[in-house]
């Protein structure tokens, strides 16, 4: 029987269960203790959300490779307020130093109102609004939808993965983990 296990990966922790470089940053470890489960692709360090567990090889593989095209929804607080030209340009794809992304699908959102704050919060600066976008890609080149967001002259402050296909982080704490439901 395959287990999968959603996790809320929360900012600062590796998407491993080892720090590669024998250092004392944390790790998946840290928040699970299942063995034989293995991260289904990566969510980088300065990122949080959704990360998907497995004990299924070929599920991890169908997940994390970028030609089965999983979509991967993210929300991200950007600096600034795109104008309609530059969300534009994301669902059509950007060009970036590794070639042209795919098309995306990208709106406008608030604010979520369940979120939970960060730690170290993001900077706040009072001359530079903020703002929300939902993206959805389904390719998974390094640090995407920061690039992309910067290449539309919108950095990305704070970057949440909200669902990775059928699964999503719905209403699970940061650093907290569940058993998948059983399809």
């Amino acid at each position: 029987m395959t287990r999968v296990i959603l996790f809320n990966k929360p900012f600062n922790c590796l998407s491993q269960f080892t720090d590669g470089e024998g250092g004392d940053r944390q790790t998946l470890s840290d928040f699970i203790n299942v063995p034989d489960v293995y991260a289904a692709g990566r969510l980088d360090r300065d990122s949080e959300g959704l990360l998907v567990l497995t004990d299924n090889g070929k599920l991890q593989a169908r997940i994390a490779q970028p030609k089965n095209k999983m979509p991967k929804t993210y929300l991200a607080q950007v600096e600034g307020v795109p104008e309609p030209a530059a969300l534009q340009a994301l669902g059509q794809g950007v060009q970036l130093k590794d070639g042209m992304t795919v098309p995306a699908k990208v709106r406008m959102v608030s604010e979520p109102v369940w979120i939970w704050p960060r730690t170290p919060p993001v900077r706040y600066r009072k001359s530079v609004p903020d703002s929300w976008i939902e993206l959805t890609i389904t390719e998974g080149k390094n640090r995407q939808v920061r690039r992309m967001t910067a290449a539309v002259g919108h950095p990305t402050l704070r970057l949440i993965r909200t669902s990775i296909g059928k699964w999503s982080l719905s209403d699970l704490a940061s650093g907290a983990w569940k058993d998948a439901p059983k399809p």
